[in-house]
């Protein structure tokens, strides 16, 4: 009998996402009754807020939301992503430039697939979000890492971009706040790359998710209002998920140039047709209703990032850049390896992350699942008594 023929190369070459396997490792041990606290997810802890579940609630009872819809999204649910993006991002663009997607990262991996041709290089700048570099290589492109250490705040510069650029790079992807390390770029940061993109004609795939979760006065000035004239070739990505807590309802999107949209719309109405009506109601009303609660929510953001920088400051070893973004801090671990700890040897964040799970008991997301090694990602989206529990196990295991 003939062999089967072979799975897929490209799909077996991808890997599973670093930190939902932390984070799914970790919820596995909490269920057999470990006192786990787990920093791996990138989610808040909070609650949509009620107004959001009533609009959801109100949408089941509309029949139409029953029938399918638009592949690229409900009418006024684009027209209401239009104004955020004029709200926020600076940048006036008709609803026919949006596409609502499944959740952000469906918008990343349309974004790839609209720019990237077989062979094309992605400027891809470390500390890097896991799903980044699977998405570039599911559209055949190249990743193409530039890293950015500490000392840098974690933020590339123009001079190390046009080291790494060569005749077959196409794009860029630039997050700012970030995924894993809260870092912002400046107004001035932000102009500079936008310039030197456009002046080689390069395409920026921008994530944006974090956008509106700032602190100490800080801005996440949009690429294109740093420099207008990039947005012929700038896709924004963005989502509901972080700023409302709604990782759950997966209703993200993307905006770019019409010729841009039409393409990844014509890929979104083979690959999943429209979003979930009752969940991109739901969006609408997070967009369109009262922001008190994402306020809120905000805030206590704001404390934790400085309870867990001023924590982890007092490990010796442990270098913490303070964050001005998202929600998420990345300190430098680098002197904490090359050691032993109860007893054990460790020499990379991996190891150290698996050293720290099973002596105290907490989940934390090693830097190889970013980039270099040398680093852990905490998410401080969790409740703050756990949050200062957790940091108190690694002073007493450090110590």
């Amino acid at each position: 009998m003939t062999e089967r023929a072979p799975l897929s190369r490209k799909l077996s070459a991808i890997a599973e996402s670093a930190t939902l396997k932390v984070d799914a490792k970790a919820k596995a041990l909490q269920a057999a009754g470990r006192p786990v606290i787990s920093y791996a997810a990138g989610e808040p802890d909070f609650s949509t807020p009620q107004f959001i579940v009533e609009a959801a609630q109100h949408a089941l009872a509309d029949p139409a939301n029953y029938r399918y819809t638009p592949a690229a999204g409900l009418p006024v649910l684009r027209e209401a992503i239009a104004a955020k993006t004029l709200r926020d991002s600076g940048l006036e663009v008709q609803p026919s430039q949006v596409i609502v997607t499944n959740g952000g990262k469906q918008s990343v991996y349309q974004a790839f697939q609209t720019v990237v041709n077989p062979g094309d290089e992605v400027l891809l700048p470390a500390p890097y979000w896991t799903t980044y570099p699977e998405a570039i290589a599911l559209a055949d492109g190249i990743p193409v890492e530039v890293f950015a250490g500490a000392d840098q705040e974690y933020k590339v510069t123009v001079e190390q971009l046009e080291a790494a650029r060569t005749e077959r790079t196409t794009a860029l992807v630039f997050v700012s706040p970030s995924n894993p390390t809260g870092s912002v770029y400046t107004p001035e940061e932000t102009t500079a790359i936008g310039q030197w993109a456009l002046e080689h004609g390069i395409w920026v795939i921008s994530d944006e998710i974090y956008q509106n979760l700032v602190y100490e006065g800080t801005r996440a000035v949009s690429i294109v209002e740093a420099v207008p004239e990039l947005a012929r070739q700038t896709i924004l990505v963005n989502g509901v998920a972080k700023t409302y807590a709604m990782t759950g309802w997966r209703v993200g999107w993307m905006v770019g140039p019409a010729d841009a949209m039409k393409l990844a719309g014509n890929l979104q109405s083979h690959l999943t047709s429209n979003v979930n009506n009752v969940a991109q109601r739901a969006a609408l009303a997070a967009l369109t209703g009262p922001q008190d609660e994402a306020e809120q929510m905000r805030l206590a953001f704001d404390r934790r990032r400085r309870l867990i920088v001023d924590e982890l400051a007092k490990i010796p070893g442990v270098d913490v850049p303070t964050p001005l973004g998202a929600f998420y801090v990345y300190p430098d671990v680098t002197g904490l390896l090359g050691r032993s700890w109860g007893g054990t040897e460790v020499n990379t964040s991996l190891e150290l992350a698996d050293l720290i799970l099973e002596q105290a008991e907490v989940a934390v997301v090693p830097g190889e699942a970013f980039g270099p090694s040398g680093y852990l990602r905490l998410s401080y989206a969790l409740g703050d008594d756990q949050l200062l529990e957790g940091i108190q196990r690694l002073q007493r295991l450090f110590s």
